[in-house]
């Protein structure tokens, strides 16, 4: 078994939108370089010295760390915003520095995937990697901060920081992360994600969805391909049957692990949560008998939305969740179909975001007064969570 960790904490972009087309703000992908080095030398990156990430990140101190995980570990650092050379804490940018364990199982690769993919890749939700350090046995990325952390926390963890995320915030950031995976699979990019989990996708101030981690992704099949022919790699609960099968993946795999995401989102359950009755461990397979039958569909909504929602809006959602989740991928819709269809919902549910927010301002001022039970400063940034399926 492999762990790798997710960028989780990634770039503020105020170019950021809700509305932003998923095609159109790329820049054209040139063709893939076959060696490591035309790799590194064709990203429009920063090219660090180890010198300089350890004076923005204090020497890597275990106060600056953000997360940790089979990668290696995370650290909160500065620099400044145009000569981007190391600045004292506090003055010039957030950046997160992803820090390589020379031991880590494939990381070497893994480092690179990004480099290759972010160094080419510009899209308003996916991360933006800013540089990486290549220098010795040192392997590190550097990418901008994101302020909210990850979809994950927001969903999960309990406590005052991190309150339950609203019916219009979820369809908001549902819809970004659909808009990155469109990105991707577009005729230019041709990119497979292969790692769509709520841990993977971050939220700027705005909450506004970017997708993180590409140590995992992979070009996708060219010519009369099909699919890509590869080891079964991802987390377990979100990836694709027919890939665990066959290792066969196409972007209909990261459709389905959308399709998770998304009943993450409308349940407020984890994709596999051994804690819960005999028969609801696995998130997909307990929901699905609910998911097609409009009286039964109560039964999977997350109690905590209250009534932020319309049933006929709920049950389109659902309804576009199983459509993802299903088991033969050729019924699967495209993520431009997906996109098409979050905005419709989005502008279905426009009339009731006004009392939503509402309602989510009044209950985090409610639950902030008695539960300290987390503090801000460490429960942004879980412990990372990506592993292989198989080693």
């Amino acid at each position: 078994m492999h762990e790798g960790v997710s960028s989780k904490y990634v770039s503020s972009d105020v170019n950021d939108t809700s509305g932003t087309s998923s095609k159109g703000s790329s820049v054209r992908i040139p063709s893939t370089p076959r060696s490591e080095d035309e790799i590194i030398h064709s990203a429009n990156l920063k090219n660090f010295s180890f010198a300089e990430l350890k004076m923005a990140t204090r020497s890597f101190r275990p106060d600056s760390m953000l997360g940790e995980g089979g990668f290696g570990s995370v650290f909160k650092g500065w620099i400044d915003e145009h000569s981007l050379t190391a600045s004292k804490p506090g003055n010039g940018m957030v950046i997160a520095v992803k820090r390589l364990n020379p031991e880590s199982f494939q990381g070497h690769q893994e480092w690179l995937a990004e480099v290759k993919h972010l160094g080419q890749l510009h899209h308003p939700h996916l991360v933006k990697l800013i540089g990486f350090c290549l220098e010795d046995e040192h392997r590190l990325l550097v990418y901008e901060y994101m302020p909210r952390g990850s979809l994950e926390n927001h969903l999960f963890r309990r406590g005052s920081y991190f309150q339950p995320l609203s019916w219009s915030l979820r369809l908001k950031v549902a819809l970004g992360a659909a808009k990155g995976l469109a990105f991707l699979h577009g005729a230019e990019t041709k990119v497979i994600y292969r790692d769509l989990k709520a841990s993977n996708v971050l939220l700027d101030s705005n909450y506004n969805a970017k997708l993180s981690d590409f140590g995992l992704a992979k070009d996708g099949p060219t010519g009369d391909k099909s699919h890509v022919s590869t080891r079964v790699m991802g987390t377990y609960g979100y990836a694709a049957p027919e890939y665990l099968a066959t290792g066969h993946l196409t972007a209909k795999s990261d459709v389905y692990s959308f399709g998770v995401v998304l009943l993450e989102m409308l349940s407020g359950r984890r994709a596999i949560d051994k804690n819960r009755p005999s028969g609801e461990h696995n998130l997909v397979e307990w929901a699905r008998p609910y998911l097609a039958n409009k009286r039964k569909i109560f039964r999977v909504l997350d109690n905590r939305l209250e009534s932020q929602y319309t049933m006929e809006v709920a049950f389109k959602a659902a309804t576009l969740a199983m459509r993802c989740l299903s088991s033969d991928a050729k019924f699967r819709p495209s993520m431009d179909e997906v996109v098409a269809e979050l905005e419709q919902l989005q502008d279905s549910n426009a009339p009731e975001s006004t009392q939503s927010n509402a309602r989510e301002k009044h209950r985090s001022r409610r639950h902030s007064t008695g539960d300290t039970s987390t503090r801000p400063t460490t429960a942004a940034y879980p412990r990372p969570s990506a592993s292989a399926l198989y080693a």
